[in-house]
This record gives structure tokens, C-alpha cells and sequence, in this order.
């Protein structure tokens, strides 16, 4: 196999498109990749399909999308004749849930910068983060629901 030709194994794939081999090998257990072919030495071989498909999935990721959506919009991806109406809902849904987790952030950092400001400097025993951080019922937050719903994620 050459890494010109259009077959490629599973290591050149992962490097040809920053995914890992395990992240392709997880993608095609459930799915959202086809089976590779096999050659008779049972190596997996892939062609250009597969690297645009999962240029795709890594985009779509990198966007936030959910693999469930992901599933969805490839499907309608296989079938390019059909309107693209679901496509269009699919990414408002997205859409609406990154400006969610914007707003979110947006009351976690206002309550963080005042949680900074009014620190005292002092001891540990006087600390402003300690107190409010302390303070399960979060009644010194001025977001009440900051800490409702699903986490913040810190790490794509």
C-alpha cells in the first residue's frame, strides 16, 4: 500500500486526518463509518470514502454536534437529492444549545469576577472563593441556576 495510492491502512488514515485509530475503530462499531475492507492478511484498507466521511464526523464534532445528530446528517448526506430540511433543523437545534452554553458561561464568569473581586487578601479563614465555593445552597451567586443542567465542559 502506498501512501499516494487511494487504499490506505488505519495508522495512515488516523495520520492523514488527526483522528486516532481507536476513534475510527469506535466510529465504525457504531456505525458512523462503514466497514473497511480487508485484505487477506485481515489488515483494514481504506480509500478516500472513508477519509471524507470522516473529515465529516471530526468537522461536525468540532462543531459541537452530537453523534446521534451526526448520524442524521450523514444520512442525509448519503442521499443528496432530498430537501434539506432536517439538515436546517438539526443545525438550529445545535445553534440554540451553543447559545445556551454561551449564556451559561457568560453568568459563571460574571459570578467568577465578582467572586475575585470582593476577595479580601486575607487567610484562608477569611477567603471570598472558599466562603462561596463552600456555600452549597448558592446564595451568594447572583445566577441562581448557574450550576443547573449539564456540566460546563472544559476539554473538547
Amino acid at each position: 500500500m502506498s501512501a499516494r495510492g487511494d487504499a490506505m491502512p488505519i495508522g495512515e488514515l488516523a495520520r492523514r486526518t488527526g483522528c486516532k485509530v481507536q476513534t475510527i475503530r469506535y466510529y465504525e462499531q457504531i456505525g458512523l463509518m462503514p466497514e473497511a475492507a480487508r485484505t487477506l492478511g485481515n489488515q483494514r484498507i481504506y480509500g478516500r470514502a472513508h477519509s471524507d466521511r470522516l473529515a465529516f464526523i471530526r468537522h461536525s464534532r468540532e462543531l459541537g454536534f452530537p453523534l446521534d445528530a451526526i448520524r442524521q446528517l450523514l444520512t442525509l448526506a448519503d442521499d443528496p437529492a432530498q430537501p434539506c430540511a432536517t439538515a436546517d433543523r438539526i443545525a438550529q437545534e445545535q445553534l440554540a444549545a451553543v447559545q445556551a452554553r454561551i449564556a451559561r458561561l457568560e453568568a459563571l464568569k460574571v459570578e467568577l469576577e465578582r467572586m475575585v473581586e470582593q476577595c479580601r487578601h486575607g487567610t484562608i479563614g477569611h477567603c471570598r472563593v472558599i466562603e462561596v465555593l463552600a456555600d452549597h445552597s448558592h446564595g451568594h451567586c447572583l445566577h441562581p441556576d448557574h450550576g443547573a443542567g449539564e456540566e460546563i465542559e472544559t476539554a473538547a
